[in-house]
């Protein structure tokens, strides 16, 4: 019996999947709807895998902070871009284990222009020591919204926070759109 072609296709990825320890993985357009839908998956299939409560949360929280930040700043949009509310915009996020450590792994375009300024605050991030850190949370709790944030900065603040090495990212530029480039970041936890 011949195996249609589709099947195979899937039984590989399916395979790679496993070997590669995916507990999730997503890529698309990303809403409120979306993530509110994959949230659910996320948790149940967290706590499926057995991950303990502290590790379950800091993952969940970076999970969300990762979506959130590909529905407020994907350069591809299904909405127009001055939209805030309903957004629909491109990207993918992977969780998996390895060695006992969870990696979660964005990437998402973004605007060439703004990538400068996003790899010097990472950069100052990576740089900053656990109570640094926990310090910067609060004063942005405390501060007002920056102009142009969706937010008052605490998404990777609150990443690199909850993750047990330095935020990993970099910037892969589009050979047919120089305006653009994807980013991509990754925390272990």
């Amino acid at each position: 019996m011949n195996t249609p072609r589709i099947m195979k296709d899937f039984s590989t990825s399916f395979e790679i999947a496993c070997q590669q320890r995916v507990i999730f993985y997503y890529v698309g357009y990303f809403s409120q709807n979306v993530v509110a839908a994959m949230a659910d998956a996320v948790r149940l299939q967290l706590e499926m895998s057995g991950v303990n409560g502290p590790t379950r949360r800091k993952l969940f929280s970076s999970f969300i902070e990762m979506a959130q930040n590909i529905i407020h700043y994907s350069a591809d949009s299904l909405t127009p871009g001055d939209q805030d509310n309903h957004e629909m915009r491109h990207g993918s996020v992977c969780i998996s284990e390895k060695e006992g450590q969870y990696l979660l792994q964005c990437a998402n375009p973004i605007d060439a222009t703004v990538a400068e300024d996003l790899r010097e605050r990472l950069q100052l991030l990576r740089s900053m020591t656990l109570e640094e850190i926990k310090q910067a949370c609060r004063e942005s709790l405390r501060a007002e919204t920056p102009e142009g944030s969706k937010g008052a900065g605490l998404g990777f603040l609150t990443m690199a926070r909850d993750s047990s090495e330095p935020l990993e990212f970099d910037f892969q530029p589009l050979q047919d759109h120089p305006e653009t480039v994807v980013f991509n970041l990754k925390a272990t936890i």
